[in-house]
């Protein structure tokens, strides 16, 4: 299974990829200060709802799973290598669980890393420029750490929300990507409709682990081409 899932990341355009993994951390690490300094500067700000502010930022990353399904699996079938893949002497239902694992762990550590490097340049930024009212404690650090993970799972099952329907079965990178950001943003303006936020992320994240599950049990009846 390690070695399939290396075997991704040789195919991948690991330029573009890595120009984007550059790109999303930049901008989600310094995007907690930012809504804090500009787009929130009338609010009291703790270290609490700084936690919870970035916990929704990380979201970003559901769009970056949503560009290596198009990668992993799309390009794979519009390229033909997919047909290709299918003829090595493994199951498919092997080779799709070796593509799902390995977009998962890279959008999970991702994300992890993303999660530490917002915190810790959040913390820095407030040093120089005031932002967040009262110290920061040990009790803020456990909760951050734990939101850290809890989240970071939850967006990386999140993103693969649409996997079988436009990743799969239908190709289609457009709805792929509106999907994405859709899956995205909901959870920020769920409040406005009455709903829980951390539903709406439970609900998603579910849909995303029934898309892996049903992916690869249904990957020899989605066709080869």
């Amino acid at each position: 299974m390690t070695k399939l899932m290396l075997l991704e990341w040789r195919k991948l355009n690991r330029l573009t990829v890595i120009s984007e993994i550059i790109i999303y951390s930049v901008i989600l690490m310094l995007l907690p200060t930012f809504f804090i300094k500009v787009i929130l500067p009338d609010m009291g700000h703790s270290y609490a709802t700084a936690i919870e502010l970035n916990g929704f930022i990380q979201m970003g990353f559901i769009l970056m799973g949503g560009s290596l399904i198009n990668h992993v699996f799309i390009e794979e079938y519009k390229n033909k290598t997919m047909a290709l893949a299918f003829s090595y002497p493994i199951s498919r239902k092997k080779l799709f669980a070796a593509k799902v694992l390995f977009i998962a762990c890279f959008v999970f550590v991702l994300t992890l890393c993303s999660f530490i490097l917002s915190g810790v340049a959040t913390y820095i930024i407030n040093q120089f420029n005031h932002m967040i009212d009262g110290p920061l404690t040990s009790s803020d650090i456990m909760d951050y750490l734990g939101t850290t993970v809890i989240r970071s799972v939850a967006i990386t099952l999140m993103s693969f929300a649409p996997l079988l329907l436009f990743g799969i079965w239908k190709r289609a990178v457009v709805p792929l990507i509106i999907c994405s950001i859709f899956s995205m943003q909901l959870p920020n303006f769920a409040q406005f409709f009455g709903v829980k936020p951390d539903l709406v992320v439970i609900v998603f994240a579910v849909l995303g682990a029934i898309s892996i599950w049903l992916s690869i049990q249904l990957s020899e009846q989605l066709g080869e081409t």
